[in-house]
């Protein structure tokens, strides 16, 4: 055991340190994928289960305003009422496909005076100012509006927005803008509108169904934190036989390791010959 002993200094338990550390890192970053996955895994599953659901009364999912429970995400919700057409707003930098452009919520009056705000979908950025050329209007009068629940945004501190425009779905700065009992907990991405009018924004798309890499870079992780113990194993051999370099027992392991190495390596003269043959063989 003496020939070990340079393992037990301080230097390579220092080493041992690191890679143990390293290990720990790569467990949590490990760990910290899966819980990424696990969070996609249940927003695909709520798609899959609630974006085509039977429309039902907005009381029935949101029965105060400021209720809303995350598993009614994408659930569909039928309303009556009148859209307050004067009250549109823009939603900045929301691209679709690759292009800028702008969500358009109107708000909508249900029949006991509260309002829901309504997302009727992308119109593109100007030719030539930032704000749509044309934003297809809301039908007047009494409509049926169906939509899909979603929950609002946070507040992005120091980003504003010019009248008429927002920069994010904050549904308490919306209900300040109105001044009206407005619902706080959700706001709805429009499905159908009847009467239909003759044009309308672009619809949003169904988000894609798509754990994305999770697994593979949490599986990664922990491979790394192996081969951090592979690596230490291997530096600890290789100074033991520098350590060892004089023992009559090592020095016969060298000269085995380096026959080893002389057979699989082919000699100058070995390579020389195999690509004559190659030449007469091919006729080159």
């Amino acid at each position: 055991m003496k020939a070990w002993r340079f393992v037990r200094s301080w230097r390579w338990s220092g080493y041992l340190a690191l890679t143990i550390v390293f290990a720990i890192a790569c467990v949590l970053l490990a760990n910290w994928q899966l819980a990424r996955r696990a969070e996609a895994v249940a927003a695909n599953t709520k798609v899959e289960q609630n974006y085509d659901s039977t429309p039902v009364a907005i009381d029935s999912l949101l029965p105060t305003l400021d209720a809303f429970r995350p598993s009614d995400e994408w659930r569909q919700v039928l309303l009556h009422g009148t859209y307050e057409r004067d009250q549109q707003l823009l939603v900045r930098t929301r691209p679709l496909g690759g292009n800028p452009g702008f969500e358009v919520l109107v708000p909508f009056r249900l029949p006991n005076g509260n309002v829901f705000v309504v997302d009727r979908g992308w119109v593109p950025v100007g030719n030539d100012q930032d704000s749509p050329d044309a934003v297809p209007a809301a039908p007047a009068g009494d409509v049926t509006v169906v939509v899909r629940l979603k929950p609002g945004e946070s507040r992005v501190p120091g980003r504003s927005a010019p009248p008429g425009q927002i920069a994010t779905i904050e549904l308490d700065d919306i209900r300040s803008q109105l001044g009206e009992p407005s619902y706080t907990g959700a706001y709805g991405l429009m499905v159908s509108e009847n009467p239909a009018p003759p044009t309308r924004p672009t619809a949003l798309p169904k988000p894609a169904i798509d754990e994305g890499p999770h697994l593979s870079y949490a599986f990664q992780w922990l491979v790394f934190a192996i081969l951090g113990f592979v690596a230490l194993g291997w530096a600890v051999r290789q100074e033991y036989r520098v350590v060892n370099s004089e023992d009559p027992a090592e020095k016969e392991r060298a000269r085995a390791r380096e026959k080893r190495r002389s057979a699989r390596t082919p000699s100058d003269a070995e390579i020389e010959d195999e690509l004559v043959d190659r030449a007469h063989r091919t006729g080159v």
